[in-house]
């Protein structure tokens, strides 16, 4: 067993089959052990109930390795913002423009995104990003949520390791930003999805039921999600992500 340090915190792994390093999490409402892939880094994560030993959480990992070298293979490579690269931006792909003497928020022309070339790539682009999301984001859920006669309280956006969007109790909604890179089509279907979730704090029939009457077409979005999903995941902004 080694020790990973995350924002600060240690965090325990073991290392399973020679070269798969697998972080450890307890929880107490885990009623068996969870094995999964982050979309974003492709880091193995084993949940543990607490009473769970680390001998059995070892051989329950040793036991799907052939599974879990699978699916590493089959994530996209993560690529890095930096100039040149070509960018997913609302379901089209721009090409990074690094302009000398270039000041103030970077604009489209053509098909290239242009961007100062003075500042770092990866910061200026999820900036802007986020502004895009936002100002998407807030009228999609403000006429999903009138249609459904339901109320939010407020919209707040992260970069989200592991869904695109959530609702709570109280009305908050949240999305990733990640969200402007997508199809506007398919943005508009993770606000309605979770504008849903206003009526229906569940996955029942009854919330699908209210997401078809938001978009009737969203199963579609919700496939092109699912399959595109870790492209967009996979890009990375900053040198080091640790």
């Amino acid at each position: 067993m080694f020790k990973r340090w995350f924002g600060g915190v240690a965090q325990e792994s073991i290392l399973v089959d020679g070269d798969i390093a697998v972080l450890l999490r307890r929880s107490s409402r885990a009623r068996r052990m969870i094995l999964r892939v982050t979309r974003a880094e492709g880091q193995v994560v084993l949940t543990l109930p607490q009473r769970a030993s680390l001998k059995d959480g070892r051989a329950f990992v040793e036991s799907r390795v052939e599974w879990l070298r699978q699916v590493r293979a089959e994530m996209p490579r993560q690529q890095l913002v930096a100039h040149g690269a070509l960018l997913p931006v609302e379901g089209r792909l721009l090409r990074i423009a690094p302009v000398a003497q270039m000041r103030g928020a970077p604009r489209v022309e053509g098909d290239a995104l242009l961007i100062p070339a003075a500042r770092p790539a990866g910061v200026v682009v999820q900036a802007w990003l986020r502004q895009i999301a936002h100002a998407r984001l807030v009228p999609a859920c403000d006429r999903h949520a009138a249609k459904l006669g339901k109320a939010f309280t407020a919209i707040s956006l992260r970069d989200t390791r592991s869904r695109w969007g959530s609702c709570t109790q109280d009305g908050r909604l949240m999305f990733s930003w990640r969200l402007a890179m997508a199809p506007p089509e398919v943005l508009d279907y993770v606000a309605a999805h979770e504008v849903a979730h206003l009526a229906h704090m569940d996955h029942s029939p009854a919330f699908w039921a209210a997401t078809e009457r938001l978009m009737p077409d969203y199963q579609q979005h919700r496939t092109w999600l699912k399959r595109h999903g870790h492209d967009l995941m996979a890009w990375r902004f900053r040198e080091n992500t640790d």
